[in-house]
C-alpha cells in the first residue's frame, strides 16, 4: 500500500512539505535557493530586518527564491520588544502584502529565548489587525495553549536555543503541547541534524522549521536533502505507530507449536 499523508494546513493554506527553511547565514542567496530546493520546502522564513526585499541596487532575495513558487513567511527575528515586532510586520505587509507571519519576540541576546509576556501582548495586537500569526514560543504547555486560545494559527515551541543545534531538549513538554493543540505545532529552533528532525516528527509535530542546521553544515545542499528525508521518515513513523517499548526481550519468531 502506498504511503499517503494529509497536507499540512496552516491558516487555511495547504502545503505538501512539512519542512520550513530560513533565509539567513548562507554564503549567498544562490546557495540559499539551492538549499530550499533540495529541502523540498514550500515555505521560507524571511527576517524582514535582515534580508533585502526592497533595495534593487543590491542582491535581492526575490531574484533567487521566487515568491510565486515559495510562500514567504516574514518573521521578526532580532526584535526584543512587542512594539518592534508589530512595527516590523506592519512594514512587511505594506512591502509585500504578507499577512501570514511568524512572530518572535526575544528576551535576551545570550539565549534568544522568547519573551513570553511580550510575545502574548504583540500576538493579540497583530491578530486584531488581521494578521495570521505563527508564533515562536517557549516549550511551556500552558503558554502554548494561551497563544492558541487568542487566535494564533500555529504554535512553534523551541527545541533548544536558536542556532544551538542541541536537538530536542524537552520531548515531554513538546508532546504535551501537541496533545492539547487544535492548530499545527512545529518545532522551531535548536535542530542540529537529521535525527533531530526525525525525532520531532515522531513525537507528532506537524512540521519543523530550521535555518542554521542547514546553512552552517559543511555541505548545506546535502544537509537540506537529508532534512527533507528525515522529516518524511519521522512523519511516516509517527503515522505508522511505533511498537511498544519493553523491559525484556520478546522473540521475533513465534514459539507456539514448535517441536
Amino acid at each position: 500500500m502506498a504511503f499517503e499523508d494529509e497536507k499540512l494546513v496552516i491558516a487555511g493554506r495547504s502545503f505538501s512539505s512539512r519542512l520550513i527553511v530560513g533565509t539567513g547565514k548562507y554564503k549567498d542567496y544562490a546557495e540559499n535557493a539551492a538549499a530550499a530546493e533540495a529541502a523540498g520546502a514550500e515555505i521560507v522564513t524571511v527576517a524582514v530586518r535582515r534580508v533585502n526585499l526592497t533595495d534593487k541596487d543590491a542582491p535581492m532575495l526575490v531574484d533567487y527564491i521566487d515568491p510565486q513558487k515559495f510562500t514567504y513567511l516574514p518573521n521578526t527575528a532580532g526584535c526584543f520588544t512587542g512594539e518592534d515586532a508589530v512595527r516590523t510586520l506592519r512594514l512587511a505587509r505594506e512591502a509585500g502584502g504578507w499577512d501570514l507571519v511568524k512572530l518572535e519576540v526575544l528576551g535576551d541576546e545570550k539565549t534568544l529565548y522568547p519573551n513570553m509576556p511580550e510575545t502574548l501582548r504583540s500576538a493579540e495586537l497583530l491578530i486584531k489587525e488581521g494578521f495570521q500569526v505563527m508564533v515562536y514560543c517557549s516549550d511551556d504547555p500552558i503558554m502554548a495553549k494561551r497563544l492558541e486560545d487568542i487566535g494564533c494559527c500555529a504554535i512553534m515551541p523551541l527545541a533548544a536555543p536558536i542556532g544551538s543545534g542541541l536537538g530536542i531538549q524537552n520531548p515531554v513538554n513538546i508532546r504535551l503541547i501537541i496533545e492539547q493543540a487544535n492548530v499545527p505545532v512545529l518545532v522551531d529552533a535548536g535542530v542540529g541534524t537529521a535525527s533531530d528532525a526525525a525525532i520531532a516528527m515522531e513525537l507528532g509535530c506537524d512540521g519543523v522549521l530550521m535555518n542554521t542546521a542547514i546553512a552552517e553544515a559543511k555541505m548545506p545542499i546535502v544537509m537540506a536533502e537529508a532534512m527533507k528525508n528525515a522529516v518524511l521518515a519521522g512523519r511516516q513513523a509517527y503515522l505508522a505507530g511505533r511498537m511498544p517499548k519493553r523491559l525484556y526481550a520478546d522473540p521475533s519468531s513465534p514459539v507456539g507449536g514448535l517441536i
